[in-house]
């Protein structure tokens, strides 16, 4: 006998600064508050820590 897949509720935000749309399986206690990834690197650049090989992939696109 197949067994079925438990359904798994997906949900939408949207960045507050860049407008980027992203997925998460846990709903967010302040939607209104959440930032992409590449925003909260835009907002701390003395943070960023990735390879350099990735800021220059990223610069060209």
């Amino acid at each position: 006998m197949a067994r079925r897949k438990k359904f798994q509720k997906i949900y939408r935000y949207q960045c507050s600064i860049t407008e980027e749309e992203f997925k998460t399986t846990k709903e967010a206690s302040n939607p209104e508050e959440l930032m992409s990834i590449k925003a909260w690197y835009e907002l701390h650049p003395e943070e960023d820590d990735r390879p350099e090989s990735i800021k220059k992939q990223l610069e060209e696109q």
